[in-house]
């Protein structure tokens, strides 16, 4: 037996129990995984609360580090003590937990269980985003929200690296001071940004706004972009964005508005090792620094879904099990 966060119904974070459950045993093509950090995100508290669609009883959890415990039949490109971290497992808030062997990263030597489990979903999601849903030039503009969040840090570090301009927003002196470490060109305040984005870049606008908090900031997103400018919605952090009546994007300058997810971004295993492997690449290089803001014991978890949904939390939170 094994301990493992389960949810019994769609609530709220105090809805969380540790309990006792099996150890579950890999099926064809699957490595069961010894957690050893799992990543807590947004969509753990969408798929917690209701708003992503679940079979319950429920164990949150997509991102995961661990070692590898045991491997399933026909499972070749892993054995058992080989590290691996993922952004695609089952109920990784756990001791124990399932991968499909396409979905496993390996983790090379030099990165901690810790830093491995805070990249697969937001340093992975930073990738697609910047290289996919709005392949960043150098010499662009951009403006990105909660600058000092998990995927805001990462986004920042690597489109400084591409060259961009990077104005981002945060809510308090102390995420600011982690956002221009950063290295931000521009940090606002949330009230009147898109105001002052136009100040910035001379009545202009940016080139492309990634917007991961949603309602509270999509029409102040929306007034921030340049003609033909493009807006990636990456997530609701302040909760979803109402309908929408698309000929807005024709009066506002032709612009676009993408709602991408990582799934849909991991559609192979070369696609995977791509993203992963230049992410690891940077951390183990030193251009990408990844910052874990708080650490919690598993049976803590629901403290955890309260902390990020506060939108009081900076970098990554991780559960230990």
């Amino acid at each position: 037996m094994a301990q493992a966060i389960v949810v019994e119904a769609p609530g709220g974070p105090e809805d969380m129990q540790l309990q006792e459950v099996r150890i579950p045993t890999p099926g064809p093509g699957q490595l069961l995984v010894k957690v050893a950090a799992a990543g807590v995100n947004f969509i753990d508290t969408y798929q917690r609360s209701g708003v992503y669609k679940v079979r319950f009883p429920f164990t949150p959890g997509s991102e995961i580090a661990g070692t590898v415990e045991a491997c399933g039949e026909g499972v070749t490109g892993f054995a058992a003590g080989d590290r691996v971290a993922t952004s695609e497992a089952r109920a990784g808030y756990a001791q124990y937990a399932l991968v499909d062997e396409e979905g496993a990263l390996p983790v090379p030597d030099g990165v901690s269980d810790e830093t491995a489990a805070a990249i697969p979903l937001q340093g992975m999601t930073a990738h697609y985003l910047i290289n996919s849903s709005f392949k960043v030039q150098s010499g662009q503009t951009v403006l990105t929200h909660a600058g000092a969040g998990g995927v805001g840090l990462v986004l920042t570090q690597l489109l400084k690296a591409k060259g961009a301009r990077v104005i981002t927003t945060v809510s308090s002196d102390e995420k600011e001071k982690l956002a221009r470490e950063a290295g931000a060109d521009e940090v606002l305040r949330y009230d009147g940004f898109a105001d002052q984005v136009r100040e910035l870049t001379g009545g202009t606008g940016v080139d492309v706004v990634y917007d991961g908090v949603g309602k509270d900031t999509f029409e102040g997103s929306l007034a921030s972009l340049r003609t033909r400018g493009t807006l990636v919605l990456f997530g609701g952090a302040s909760g979803q964005v109402p309908p929408f009546d698309l000929q807005r994007l024709n009066a506002a300058g032709s612009l676009f508005v993408t709602r991408p997810k990582l799934a849909d971004h991991l559609l192979t295993a070369e696609e995977r090792r791509w993203r992963s492997e230049e992410l690891f690449a940077a951390v183990l290089d030193g251009s990408l620094k990844i910052r874990v803001g708080a650490s919690y014991p598993l049976a803590e978890a629901g403290q955890a879904h309260s902390d990020l949904e506060s939108r009081r939390t900076t970098g990554k939170l991780l559960l230990i099990p």
